[in-house]
Formats: C-alpha cells, sequence, structure tokens
C-alpha cells in the first residue's frame, strides 16, 4: 500500500551519520563485491542472486513503528523511541514472524530498527525498503523542486546502501521504490529511471535486490507511460521479482472489463468461508499472471514474493463500503489461507514468501487504516491471538469489553433490502421550521447523525443561532460548518449509524435535492448521495456547484439551491433509490473543484428532498 515519507533537508547530525555509514558500506563493499545488471539479464538462475535458503521459511510481516501521527505531514512531530520499536519486535516474534520488510532507510524508521534488532540481538530479518519520490512527469515541478526531490532520492538510496552494507547479516534483501510504475501511483517514475537507481543500488551491495509493485505491473500489464516505461528495463536489474495483490481493493478497483489485466473475483459468497477461499484464489491468478508473462519474458528462473497482500480487520473508510468483508475474523481467514499457501509452495510452484500487511495499524492512514494483526494500541487481533495465552505483554483485542471474537462473527455477502417507499412530498434531513406533510429521515431512521470525512476534516453545530439570519431561507437556528482540511480536502454526510438505508425511489422521476446555504466559501462546492445497489458495491454521485449552478451562490447571502435528482444519476447511473445511504454530502475534494485549503464557514437550513 502507499507510503509517504517526508523528504527534508538533511541536518548535520543526519550528514554525519551518512557520511560515517557510507564510509563502512565502502569497506564493506570491497569485502563483499556489488555487481550491477544481473549478469546475464536474469536469463538463467546462475545470473542472479539467490535468495537466502531459509528465505521461504520465515514469516514475513511490513514494519513501521508509527502509533500517534494523524496524518501523512504529522508523521515527522511523531515521537519514535528505541523502546517502543523494541515492543513491536518482540511481539512479532512471539507472533512468529522471522522477517520483517520496511518500507524506507530513514533514521527514524530503519536505521533505528537495525540497531534495535542488532543491540537486542532479536532474532529477525530485513528487507529493506529504498523510498524513492517522483519528479519526472509534473509539469508544474519547478527545477528547483525538481532538483531538491532528485538530491533527496540520492540521499535515500546512499542510507539504504549504507545500511544493507552496515548489517549484512540482518538485512538479507534490499527493495527500491514502493508502487512507481501503476497507473494511481502518487510516485511514477519511469522504468528506465527506476532501472538506474535499480543498477545504482545493486552495484554497491551484496544482497539481491527488487523493487515492490502491483502484480499487474509484473504481468505486462500497467505501464503508467507507455512511451517511457518497458518492464524489461526493470527485470535486467532485479534477481526477484516482490508483486502486491490486495482482493478486498480490487472488489471496488477492479477494471472487469479487461480481465486479464484485473482478474475479477466474486466475492458474494453465501459464506464467509466461500468469500475467503476465492479471495485467496484471486491472489493466486496474480502471482500466476506475473509468473506466466515474466516466464515469456525470459525470466523463468527469476523468484517471485508477495510482496504485501493483507485484509483489513474493519472498515476506517467513513462510508461502511467494507461492511461485508472486513473484520477481524475475516482477516484470520485469510491470513490462515495465505499461510498455508506459503506452506505448500517451500517445495512447490508458488511464491518463495508472503509479506503480510501489515503488523501495527497506523492512523496517520485515515481511510487506508485497520490492515494491522495488531491495533494502535499494540492489542493481538484474532488472526495472531492464540500464538499466545494473554498476558501483560500479550493482550487481546476484544469484540466488546472482555468478549472475544469468535468465527461465528465473520461477514459475507447479505442481500439488499428495501424499506417501503417514503410517500409524503417532502423528506426532511434538516430544518429548523417544521412543513406540514413531511416526513423527516430521523423519524424513519432514528439513529441518524453527521459525519465528518475521516472523522475530523470538518467540525459542525447543528444548533447555530449567531450567524445572520436575513433572508430567503428556513429560519433560526441553522446547521453550521467550518472546514478543517486534510490534505485533499474535506466533507460532511448525514447517513444512519448502522447504515440503515431510506426508500426514495417515489422522487426518482421529478424530485429535487434542496438546501439553503450562506456562505463566502471561496470556489466551487460538491454536493453528493450515495446508495446501496443490489450487488452491494455501492454507488455514489457528486454534483459540483459553482456560483449560480442550481441557485447556489457563495456572495454571502442566503440562497435556495435545488438540484434534480436526475442530475446525481446522470453522474452516476447506478445510484438506487430505493437504497439511500448518505442522504447529503457536502465535501471539497481540492483535486476535483481545483480549490486550495481554506476554513471560512459555511451554514445549512432546510435540506430536503421534494417531489
Amino acid at each position: 500500500m502507499r507510503f509517504f515519507p517526508n523528504f527534508t533537508a538533511l541536518t548535520r547530525k543526519t550528514q554525519t551519520h551518512l557520511a560515517l555509514l557510507v564510509s563502512a558500506a565502502a569497506l564493506a563493499l570491497v569485502a563483499c563485491g556489488g555487481g550491477g545488471t544481473t549478469s546475464d539479464n536474469g536469463a538463467t538462475a546462475s545470473g542472479l542472486r539467490a535468495l537466502p535458503s531459509n528465505f521461504s521459511a520465515l514469516r514475513a510481516v511490513a514494519y513501521s513503528p508509527y502509533r500517534t501521527a494523524t496524518s501523512v505531514d504529522d508523521r515527522a512531530n511523531e515521537t519514535i523511541t528505541d523502546a517502543m520499536v523494541k515492543q513491536d519486535l518482540d511481539l512479532l516474534v512471539a507472533s512468529g514472524f522471522g522477517l520483517i520488510r520496511i518500507f524506507d532507510s530513514s533514521d527514524k524508521v530503519a536505521v533505528r530498527t537495525l540497531r534495535v534488532i542488532a543491540a537486542n540481538n532479536i532474532d529477525l530479518k530485513v528487507m529493506l525498503g529504498i523510498y524513492v519520490n517522483s519528479f519526472e512527469y509534473d509539469t508544474n515541478l519547478s527545477a528547483s523542486a525538481k532538483a531538491a526531490i532528485m538530491a533527496a532520492n540520492e540521499e535515500e538510496i546512499a542510507r539504504g546502501v549504507a545500511l544493507a552494507n552496515s548489517y549484512p547479516s540482518t538485512v538479507v534483501a534490499v527493495s527500491v521504490g514502493n508502487e512507481t510504475q501503476v497507473d494511481w501511483s502518487f510516485v511514477q517514475i519511469s522504468s528506465s529511471q527506476l532501472a538506474k537507481y535499480l543498477k545504482s543500488v545493486r552495484s554497491q551491495i551484496a544482497q539481491p535486490v527488487t523493487t515492490d509493485d502491483n502484480y499487474a505491473v509484473f504481468a505486462g500489464k500497467m505501464p503508467h507511460h507507455p512511451a517511457a516505461n518497458q518492464i524489461s528495463e526493470v527485470l535486467a536489474q532485479i534477481d526477484f521479482a516482490s508483486i502486491h495483490s490486495y482482493p478486498i481493493e480490487d472488489v471496488y478497483y477492479s477494471n472487469t472489463s479487461d480481465s486479464d489485466a484485473w482478474p475479477d473475483w466474486d466475492w458474494r459468497q453465501s459464506s464467509a468461508s466461500a468469500m475467503m477461499d476465492a479471495a485467496v484464489a484471486k491472489v493466486q491468478k496474480d502471482y500466476a499472471l506475473a509468473r506466466a508473462y515474466m516466464d515469456i519474458k525470459g525470466k523463468s528462473h527469476m523468484p517471485i514474493i508477495i510482496g504485501e497482500t493483507g485484509w483489513r480487520a474493519a472498515d476506517p473508510s467513513g462510508t461502511d463500503r467494507f461492511r461485508f468483508l472486513a473484520s477481524p475474523v475475516n482477516q484470520k481467514m485469510y491470513y490462515d489461507r495465505l499461510l498455508a499457501w506459503a506452506d505448500a509452495s517451500v517445495s512447490a510452484p508458488g511464491p518463495k514468501n508472503i509479506v503480510y500487511f501489515e503488523a501495527f495499524d497506523e492512523p496517520w492512514k485515515g481511510s487506508d487504516d485497520k490492515w494491522g494483526l495488531f491495533n494502535v494500541n499494540r492489542q493481538a487481533r484474532y488472526a495472531v491471538q492464540a500464538k499466545n495465552a494473554p498476558s501483560s505483554t500479550w493482550v487481546y483485542e476484544y469484540k466488546t469489553g472482555t468478549t472475544p471474537y469468535v468465527d461465528m462473527d465473520a461477514v459475507y455477502f447479505q442481500a439488499a433490502v428495501a424499506k417501503a417507499a417514503v410517500t409524503a412530498n417532502r423528506y426532511t434531513l434538516y430544518a429548523s421550521a417544521s412543513t406540514s406533510g413531511e416526513v423527516r429521515a430521523s423519524t424513519l431512521t432514528s439513529d441518524m447523525q453527521w459525519d465528518a470525512f475521516d472523522g475530523g476534516t470538518a467540525t459542525r453545530n447543528e444548533n447555530d443561532t449567531a450567524t445572520d439570519l436575513t433572508g430567503n431561507y428556513d429560519g433560526s437556528p441553522s446547521l453550521s460548518i467550518v472546514p478543517n482540511p486534510a490534505s485533499y480536502g474535506w466533507g460532511l454526510l448525514s447517513h444512519s449509524a448502522t447504515n440503515s438505508t431510506d426508500n426514495l425511489s417515489a422522487f426518482a422521476a421529478a424530485g429535487t435535492l434542496n438546501f439553503s446555504v450562506k456562505t463566502q466559501y471561496a470556489g466551487a462546492i460538491r454536493i453528493g448521495i450515495s446508495t446501496d445497489t443490489d450487488d452491494r458495491s455501492g454507488a455514489q454521485a457528486y454534483v459540483t456547484l459553482t456560483n449560480g449552478s442550481y441557485g447556489y451562490c457563495n456572495t454571502g447571502a442566503w440562497c435556495n439551491v435545488s438540484i434534480p435528482l436526475t442530475a446525481f444519476k446522470a453522474v452516476n447511473a447506478k445510484i438506487d433509490l430505493r437504497y439511500v445511504l448518505n442522504r447529503f454530502i457536502i465535501a471539497d475534494i481540492f483535486s476535483e473543484t481545483g480549490n486550495t485549503s481554506q476554513t471560512r464557514q459555511i451554514n445549512l437550513d432546510a435540506i430536503y428532498y421534494a417531489k
């Protein structure tokens, strides 16, 4: 999954530390003898550096130590101590892990982790990461910014090389770049540039070298810039392939129109066991596609590992999109099946190892959190609980209180059931005044509530009586919203806490979504709804409002907005008003609106559907 280190200027202390490590690395390199491109372009096993003989026998997991950071940038402010890392590593050893994958070569994580392993003689091997950032494709990047990123990449490479050579018995493999070749990458790097980085690293260390990426890259399916990317350039520089596969994500992101590029899998099974069998079969198919392509490219001797795969133990998205997929029990079912496949692959065709993603939850990931075999409080989840009896150092995560999870708590597909259709002419979400003949959403669904995207990207006051009350609107009080944007933007939505839906199908033909608004929020704003669907994959649609759109204004005066529900249907035909989930969403996603971060207040009133 995506990992975002911070690239800042090196401090004098870091520069000194780096210089000492590089000096040590140079001495080690003389002794071990590095090499660049695989000696025969990887055409035979003898041209590749072998993985350690016990590599396949080591249980492997991805590791990062972050506990308190709540955003990408906030990680720089989090204090990580040797004692914290030792606690983590002790838990992983107690879980049966013998190999950890680290994503970068930073002082904060990699240097500390390797130092703690060495100082405490911890029985762990490391697949070290060298995280390189993108600089080639952003046309708005200034020359100085581009130069700074390139310099930071070289510094990261120097740190990684130094660490690999300073800890040769612990660092058993090195990965340069993480998900750089896929079209959705935040750190896109051309294959030719990545090949240069790989060759540089391989020429300075003795360990086998790889790059980590989505399985489709190694199956020849996804160059993000076809003219600039030839995966053969990368394959010529690596000793093994490290592929990523996430069936739980591909439920939503697979392109089923191209089943070879994105092999679909049927998660809508009649039992949790059947669903999890199908999930692992998806990973096996991803592996088979990569193996077949690499064989065609003359790399039949090149080993493949699953460098990342995992299953969410909970749904942090705020949309409940994983409600039939994510639970600690499903995570255990997935994990157990992966281990069985890994064991079988030791003596049969298959991946040479499987790196489970990930060891611990990391709150900074927001809606991409909850993958950990341990939660952020270092409590063991169901998947690994049986490794040890509960103790002061091995604490279980419970379902509620002291009630443990059991196999029956697994989740799986359930057919959608529509409520009776709302027959009133007005369905009201929020209004200061009552309207004759209306039905209130809170009456139909008692647990209606407002929630911000990622829990905190907006604050609200549902009883704002301080705002100027003049103008054409419903009356006092109003709902005030103050954005607290994340890097991507912010949002607030009205929904049921238990994801109960309301049937607004009677509004489909000629209905409108209406609200009064008073704001001076600069730029466009997005209004959305989301619904369940018969296939339970869900659907959402947003209409972007600018000054004058459907009556919207941002002049500081109250104005009334009325959006035809057909406008949402035009955006996404899958919207099904029989199963309305998020009744009203207001958001600013900067990549969609072109806005920048702002905190101007927005007041709303009279939010209702009408027909």
